[in-house]
C-alpha cells in the first residue's frame, strides 16, 4: 500500500543496488524510493513516473546501495583506553585494564560512546549496540549517557545494560570496587529496561539484558537475568566461549563448558546472542541452532587478543543467526564495522574451510541481516525491501579504490575501506561524503583525549 501523498519522498536513482533480501535480489542500475522513514520502493531502472512530493533526488551514479551495516557487540567505553595492553590474551588483558575501567564516569562514558559512535556511523553503522557492564558506585548515569549519545547522533541502537556481581575475593577476575550487588544489578537493568526500551516497529532505542561473561557474573545472576529479560519482553546478551581459558574456567568451577553452562541457567534461545563463541565443538554448535541462539563475530577482537577463529561457516550451515561485531575499541582500536566485512571473510578463510569458508555476499548478509537477526530486528531492517525502515548507506565506488573491480559486492568487501557518500536512519541523512551531520568529529576528538588523559590520572593516583 503506498504513502500518502502527504509524505515527503526521497528518490534514489543509477546506482548498483544489493538489497541482502531472502534471495540475494541485486540490480545493477536501480532506484530506491523512500516515504517518510520507510523504504516505499526499490527495484531496476528508473524510479516510477508521477511520484508526489519528492523533495529530493539523488543521483547516486558510481555508487552501491546497501542496508546499513548492523554492529551486534561493543564496549562503548573503551574508546578511552586504546592502545593499551596490545600484547596480551583476554584474561591478562582484561586483569590489565579493570582497574582503569572501574573508575569511569558519567562524563567519560558520554564522550567514549560519542567516540564509537562517530567511527561506526561514519562508516556505514546504521545500527549500533553497547554491552556496558561497568558501573562504579557514583558514577552518574552511565546508561543515559550512553543512550543520550546514541540519540543525539541519530543512530539506531540497543543499549545491552551489562552488570557483573563477582569479583577477586570470590576468585573471579573483576577489581571489588568495580562490581554490583546481584539485587542491585537486577533492580537497575529492570530500572533500565523500564525507562528507555521501545517497543514500537521504528524503535530508535532498545534494551537488552546482559550480564557479563561467566568469569565475573554469580550463576544466580545470569538465571534471574534470564527469567527478568523474558518477563519485560526484552532481549538478552552476554560474552561466551571466547577464549580456551574460559572453557577450562567453566570446566573447573561449573562441570561443564560455556554452552552446557549457559542452557542450564536458561540463557540460550531465540530471544538470546552471545558475543565470540570463538571455541565451540559440534554439540555446542548444535544447541546453538536447535535453541536459534545468535551470535556476534568479532573477527578483528578476535585476532588481537589471540583468541582463535570463530566456526562461524559451520555455524551458518547449522542455520545459527550470525551477526558481526566490532567490539570494545581496547581490543579493536580502529572501531570500524566496515572493516570486519573483509577481516570476517578473511580470518575465517584461514580455517578449515579455507577458500570456501565464506564469500563476499555472505559477509555482507553478516554485517546488515545476520546483525538485525541477532539484535532482533530482522522484520524491519537489515535488508532493503518496501515497507522496511529506510536504513541505508551509499558507498562510492568509482573512486581509486574500487573502480576497476567489476563486481560491486566484491569492491566493498575485499576492496580497501569504501567511502561513505551518504548514510541514512529512519529516512533521515546522518553523513555526507564521510562525515557526520549532527556532530562535531573534532570536538568529539579533543573530547576523548581530555577524558582519556584524565581516566589515566585517576587511574595512576589509585
Amino acid at each position: 500500500m503506498a504513502a500518502p501523498s502527504t509524505v515527503e519522498r526521497i528518490v534514489i536513482e543509477n546506482c548498483a543496488i544489493a538489497t541482502v533480501d531472502a534471495n540475494d535480489t541485486e540490480y545493477a542500475t536501480g532506484h530506491l524510493v523512500v516515504a517518510g522513514n520507510k523504504i516505499e520502493s526499490i527495484g531496476a531502472g528508473k524510479a516510477p513516473e508521477g511520484l508526489e512530493n519528492v523533495v529530493r533526488r539523488i543521483d547516486a551514479t558510481g555508487h552501491l546501495v546497501t542496508p546499513g551495516l548492523v554492529n551486534t557487540h561493543h564496549h562503548f567505553y573503551q574508546w578511552i583506553t586504546r592502545g593499551l595492553a596490545t600484547d596480551h590474551n583476554l584474561f591478562n588483558w582484561l586483569v590489565a585494564l579493570y582497574p582503569t575501567w572501574s573508575r569511569i564516569d558519567e562524563s567519560m562514558a558520554r564522550v567514549a560512546a560519542q567516540g564509537s559512535l562517530a567511527m561506526m556511523a561514519r562508516g556505514g553503522v546504521t545500527t549500533a549496540m553497547d554491552h556496558h557492564y561497568v558501573y562504579p558506585k557514583n558514577s552518574g548515569d552511565l546508561s543515559g549517557a550512553i543512550i543520550g549519545a546514541a540519540r543525539d547522533m541519530g543512530v539506531r541502537f540497543t543499549l545491552a545494560r551489562g552488570s557483573m556481581d563477582m569479583s577477586e575475593k570470590d576468585g573471579f577476575l573483576p577489581p571489588d570496587f568495580a562490581v554490583e550487588t546481584t539485587d542491585g544489578a537486577l533492580a537497575a537493568t529492570e530500572e533500565t529496561v523500564k525507562k528507555f526500551h521501545d517497543t514500537s516497529f521504528d524503535a530508535m532505542t532498545q534494551v537488552a539484558v546482559a550480564p557479563c561473561s561467566p568469569f565475573s557474573i554469580s550463576t544466580r545472576l545470569l538465571k534471574e537475568g534470564a527469567e527478568l529479560a523474558r518477563r519485560l519482553g526484552v532481549r538478552m546478551h552476554t560474552h561466551g566461549s571466547e577464549t580456551v581459558e574460559e572453557e577450562k574456567f567453566c570446566h573447573e568451577l561449573f562441570g561443564m563448558g560455556p554452552t552446557d553452562y549457559f542452557e542450564s541457567t536458561g540463557f540460550l534461545g531465540e530471544d538470546v546472542w552471545m558475543a565470540h563463541c570463538v571455541h565451540m565443538n559440534d554439540s555446542d554448535i548444535e544447541a546453538f541452532a536447535r535453541t536459534k541462539t545468535g551470535v556476534a563475530h568479532c573477527p578483528s577482537s578476535n585476532a588481537r587478543l589471540a583468541a582463535g577463529i570463530a566456526r562461524v561457516p559451520d555455524m551458518l550451515r547449522a542455520g545459527v543467526p550470525v551477526g558481526l561485531g566490532v567490539d570494545g575499541t581496547a581490543s579493536n582500536e580502529s572501531g570500524e564495522l566496515h572493516t570486519e566485512l573483509r577481516n570476517a571473510l578473511l580470518i575465517n578463510r584461514l580455517g578449515a574451510h579455507r577458500e570456501n569458508a565464506l564469500n563476499a555476499r555472505q559477509a555482507l548478509r553478516l554485517g546488515t541481516y545476520g546483525g538485525a537477526q541477532v539484535l532482533g530486528r530482522a522484520d524491519n531492517i537489515g535488508s532493503l525491501e518496501a515497507g522496511k525502515l529506510a536504513d541505508f548507506v551509499l558507498w562510492k565506488i568509482d573512486g581509486l579504490g574500487h573502480s576497476s573491480i567489476a563486481d560491486p559486492v566484491t569492491a566493498i568487501v575485499f576492496g580497501a575501506a569504501a567511502p561513505v557518500t551518504a548514510s541514512f536512519v529512519n529516512g533521515k541523512q546522518i553523513v555526507e561524503n564521510n562525515r557526520l551531520l549532527f556532530a562535531d568529529e573534532d570536538a568529539i576528538a579533543r573530547d576523548a583525549r581530555a577524558e582519556a588523559q584524565r581516566l589515566a590520572r585517576i587511574t595512576a593516583q589509585g
